[in-house]
C-alpha cells in the first residue's frame, strides 16, 4: 500500500508540469482566439500538450483555419528535451537547380545513438515560398526537411508551419533577391516592412520585438537569422490582417507588470 502511494505521488509530480502547461495553453488560446477556439481545436491542443509538452505562448504551436500546426521552434525544443543524438542534412544534387532557386534537401534525425535514423525531405522554390524569403529557398528547404524528419522521429502527425507552401497573389511584386545571402534579418528591406506593419496596425514596437525574439527562439533579435525574422514578419502581417484583436492579446502577454517603488 505504501509503495503504491509512493508511485502515485511520483506520477503526480511528473504530470504536474504538463497540467500547468495545459491550463496556460487553454487560457491563452481562449483569450487570443475567442470563438475560433472550437471543440476540435481544444481536444487537439490537449493531446499535443500532454504528449509533447508544446507551449502556445512559447511559439511552439500556431492555429490556422481552426487547425494546429507545429513550428520549427517547437520541434527543435522537443528534440532538445528528448536529448536528440543528432541531425544530418545534405542536398539532393540531382533534384537541385541553383539557377532556378530550386532546392531539395534530405534530413536524417537520430533520436538516440543506436538509432538508424528517420529521414525527411524538404523542397523549396520561388513558387512555394513567401515573397519575403525569395532568395533563401535553400534555407527554407533545409528547415522543411528537418521539420519533417523530426515529426517522423517523434511521431507528430500534424504538419509544421514552415512546410506549408505559400500561394502568391497575382499582383504581388517580388522584392529583389539578396545576392549576399549571409546577413541576418536586420536588413533595410526587412526593417522597413516590419515598421510598416507596426504603423499600419498601430502595434507596440517593444511588444512586437519581444514577440519576435520569442518566435525566433533566440536571446536577442540580432541573433536570429534573416529567414527566421522574415518568417516572423509574414506571420505578423497575416495575423494582423485576419484578427488584430487576437494578435493584440498575444502581444500583451509579453508586457511586463510595472513594479511599485517603495519610498
Amino acid at each position: 500500500m505504501h509503495q503504491a502511494e509512493v508511485k502515485k505521488n511520483r506520477t503526480d509530480r511528473i504530470e504536474q508540469p504538463n497540467r500547468k502547461l495545459l491550463r496556460e495553453n487553454m487560457t491563452w488560446a481562449r483569450e487570443a482566439l475567442g470563438s475560433a477556439f472550437g471543440s476540435r481545436a481544444k481536444v487537439s491542443l490537449e493531446s499535443l500538450t500532454r504528449e509533447f509538452g508544446f507551449s502556445v505562448k512559447g511559439g511552439d504551436l500556431q492555429i490556422i483555419n481552426s487547425s494546429w500546426y507545429v513550428t520549427h521552434t517547437g520541434l527543435i525544443g522537443l528534440a532538445r528535451r528528448k536529448r536528440c543524438s543528432g541531425i544530418h542534412v545534405e542536398a539532393v544534387d540531382s533534384l537541385c537547380d541553383s539557377r532556378a532557386n530550386r532546392f531539395v534537401l534530405k534530413a536524417t534525425v537520430f533520436p538516440s545513438k543506436g538509432s538508424s535514423g528517420f529521414v525527411g525531405y524538404g523542397d523549396a522554390d520561388p513558387s512555394n515560398v513567401s515573397s519575403l524569403v525569395r532568395g533563401a529557398e535553400m534555407r527554407v528547404a533545409e528547415t522543411r526537411a528537418v521539420n519533417r524528419a523530426l515529426r517522423k522521429a517523434y511521431g507528430i502527425g500534424i504538419c509544421s508551419v514552415e512546410e506549408i507552401g505559400t500561394i502568391s497573389n497575382a499582383g504581388e511584386k517580388l522584392p529583389p533577391q539578396n545576392t549576399n545571402g549571409n546577413g541576418n534579418g536586420t536588413g533595410p528591406k526587412v526593417r522597413d516592412r516590419l515598421c510598416q506593419i507596426i504603423r499600419q496596425h498601430k502595434l507596440d514596437p517593444e511588444l512586437v520585438k519581444a514577440y519576435a525574439v520569442d518566435f525566433c527562439g533566440t536571446k536577442t533579435l540580432r541573433d536570429a537569422s534573416r529567414e527566421q525574422v522574415e518568417n516572423f514578419i509574414q506571420q505578423l502581417a497575416d495575423w494582423a490582417e485576419k484578427d488584430r484583436n487576437a494578435l493584440l492579446c498575444q502581444l500583451n502577454s509579453y508586457s511586463q507588470p510595472k513594479q511599485e517603488v517603495v519610498a
